[in-house]
């Protein structure tokens, strides 16, 4: 097996299991009781809560814990929303975003909210002008993501997040793919909350977090208890917790050499299958504006989700796009808004490298692209035509 889809999700770091397993067995209580044992695990809650703040520049009360990356999105943006405080119905995204962010602005837009799209450029990137230009004065909140799942592409979040203060508008990033990929301040970035999800970072499933910058106004997600500070009701998941900060951790202590290993390995798969695969398109930012894991190629003349069945076939593990996406039948919206075509759309394969790649990995996939592309280009009439015409042409 050679897995190259971290980013749907990761492998859990051994240091994070670790951590994890006295909390499925005899580290059971409940933190919100007041007897010995409880409180054992309330300070783990607590001591858990501050690395994940003091990995992304925060203060402790600034984290609230979340079952998912997509839950702490839906928070952020109805939450402000919701929010006595709010100066209105209007929230600018982008129209490049995750799901958990894109699908459901579409849905706040069905029910009387206005929502702004701002377009991307061919390589994904959000112009922050574009921002300005389209904050009114009923604007009460931006949402960008800081890097996006399907492209890797890095967005300009700090120079927003200038604009978003200039205007007196809050920012909120999707960071899910970024945190423990590269580093990540709410402080640099100006944001006013930010979203994390473990898995992306070799934690456990079903644990996220959302910072949110201290007099922030935002409503509750959940009614109920008292847990995270009356804003999210319902027993923690101590577990994923004491798991999610380790892994953070962990990650973060292994980064810089890690980025310069996976960004060297990932410009060597550019680069391999550009020069020896023709009729390829590299989709995204190039360089440092890239996620150092990832790799968006179109393939021409053939349909993605053939290309991936052909390497589930021979052990080689990717996506065509967000995992969250998986299944749809309709082309990326994300390759849609940089302007690819249907058939460039539609014939994208993301490769997304993680701490378990090599470069033997990166071979052995070469060698099988580049026999299965030309295989399903043979069984292409578009292939076939295109080649007839090039025939003529010369």
């Amino acid at each position: 097996m050679i897995y190259l889809d971290n980013a749907a999700t990761t492998p859990l770091h051994p240091k994070a299991k670790a951590v994890m397993l006295p909390y499925l067995a005899e580290a059971f209580a409940n933190p919100s009781s007041v007897y010995g044992p409880a409180r054992q695990v309330r300070k783990a809650i607590d001591d858990a809560r501050q690395t994940i703040a003091n990995a992304i520049s925060a203060t402790a009360p600034e984290i609230f814990f979340t079952a998912s990356g997509t839950e702490s999105d839906n928070w952020a943006i109805k939450g402000v929303l919701e929010s006595p405080k709010a100066k209105g119905k209007h929230v600018i995204t982008s129209a490049v975003e995750h799901p958990g962010v894109f699908n459901l602005c579409e849905f706040l837009q069905k029910h009387g909210y206005d929502i702004t799209f701002v377009p991307v450029d061919e390589a994904g990137f959000v112009n922050p002008q574009d921002i300005e230009n389209a904050i009114r004065p009923d604007t009460c909140l931006v949402s960008v993501m800081l890097a996006n799942n399907e492209v890797g592409t890095i967005q300009p979040i700090a120079d927003i997040g200038n604009i978003t203060k200039k205007h007196n508008v809050l920012l909120h990033t999707d960071a899910v793919q970024a945190v423990g990929h590269m580093p990540v301040s709410v402080t640099d970035l100006g944001v006013d909350l930010l979203t994390l999800s473990a898995h992306k970072f070799y934690g456990p499933k079903g644990i996220g977090a959302l910072y949110v910058k201290k007099g922030t106004p935002i409503g509750p997600l959940l009614h109920g208890g008292a847990q995270e500070r009356g804003r999210r009701a319902g027993t923690e998941n101590v577990t994923g917790i004491v798991g999610m900060a380790a892994a953070l951790k962990a990650s973060l202590e292994e980064l810089p050499a890690e980025k310069k290993r996976l960004s060297a390995l990932r410009d060597k798969l550019i680069q391999d299958i550009l020069t020896t695969i023709p009729y390829t398109k590299l989709n995204g930012a190039t360089g440092e504006n890239r996620l150092s894991g990832s790799v968006n190629i179109s393939f021409r003349f053939i349909e993605g989700e053939s290309l991936l069945l052909h390497l589930d076939m021979l052990g080689f593990y990717a996506s065509t796009g967000s995992a969250c996406s998986s299944g749809a039948l309709e082309p990326s919206h994300v390759l849609m808004a940089m302007g690819l075509t249907h058939e460039l759309a539609n014939g994208a394969i993301r490769f997304s490298l993680g701490r378990e790649n090599t470069e033997d990995d990166i071979e052995k996939l070469l060698t099988a692209l580049q026999t299965t592309v030309q295989k399903l280009r043979d069984l292409s009439p578009l292939y076939d035509d295109f080649i007839a015409q090039q025939k003529r042409g010369n």
